[in-house]
């Protein structure tokens, strides 16, 4: 079965549309079949990234107690957001900068659904219709605990979140409730989790979030991080695969030697 996907290319500022097979190997565009390494992937997204905490059961399982303490003082009751800024996108197979006093990242692998349309006060039942598609997003950050404040100096820097290669188009065969989600280090399996383990589904997060605050054409959710995220340095290869959605690869490198913008 094929799966339709929309994406951009370095240089062009124009949506393209393709196919691709059940496996994400093989891209047919224009009549010609490609592997993803021979397409100049550029961010398939335009708007704002807005991400989610303790979205996963785990991930707040892992707080413990923490969240009756100072200075959370109850669970959250309500999505906790952050904003992934227009400096952190970099597409796939552009280096990821690791700061040259920081000797180690967090990979933040999450399923981000795209929005098709203004979405304000969305009824968990509609909200499929205001879903553009789905793609891949790595959310890194520089390892903290703390999620009581936005962790601007430690998600927000230059290059600090990889997108794509694409966003496949929602379709009835994909359950965002459902898939599985895995990172790769180095080829070795280091995560694996299923947005089955969701607090809100995709429907929920939708509804909650727009209660408040209106998503637009473009802009994307990140439905959360799953517990214990893995751990990279430079020189390590990421590779994290979201099934019926495809595979997102880039390589960390030194901040000095990284040239955003330019594939490796």
């Amino acid at each position: 079965m094929e799966t339709k996907i929309k994406f951009k290319l370095q240089g062009k500022s124009i949506l393209e549309e393709a196919s691709i097979d059940k496996k994400g190997n093989q891209i047919l565009f224009q009549g010609a079949n490609y592997k993803m390494n021979q397409l100049p992937w550029d961010v398939p997204i335009s708007g704002t990234i807005c991400g989610t905490l303790l979205n996963y059961k785990g991930a707040l399982e892992a707080m413990g107690d923490k969240l009756n303490q100072a200075p959370y003082q109850s669970p959250p009751k309500a999505p906790i957001l952050y904003i992934k800024p227009v400096n952190t996108m970099i597409s796939c197979d552009t280096p990821i900068p690791i700061p040259s006093d920081i000797q180690e990242l967090e990979v933040g692998a999450a399923l981000g659904i795209v929005i098709s349309r203004p979405a304000t006060k969305v009824k968990e039942n509609q909200a499929f219709n205001y879903i553009a598609g789905y793609t891949i997003v790595n959310d890194i950050s520089i390892p903290h605990k703390s999620v009581y404040r936005p962790a601007i100096s430690e998600k927000a820097r230059d290059g600090f979140c990889p997108i794509g290669p694409w966003i496949v188009e929602k379709s009835a065969h994909i359950n965002p409730d459902n898939l599985t989600i895995k990172v790769f280090v180095n080829e070795v399996l280091r995560q694996e989790n299923t947005t089955a383990n969701l607090i809100r589904p995709v429907s929920k997060l939708l509804q909650d979030i727009t209660e408040f605050m209106t998503l637009n054409p473009g802009e994307t959710v990140l439905v959360g991080i799953p517990e214990n995220p893995p751990k990279v340095k430079a020189g390590d290869r990421i590779r994290i695969e979201i099934e019926q959605i495809g595979n997102l690869e880039n390589t960390v490198v030194h901040e000095k030697n990284a040239a955003l913008g330019v594939s490796i």
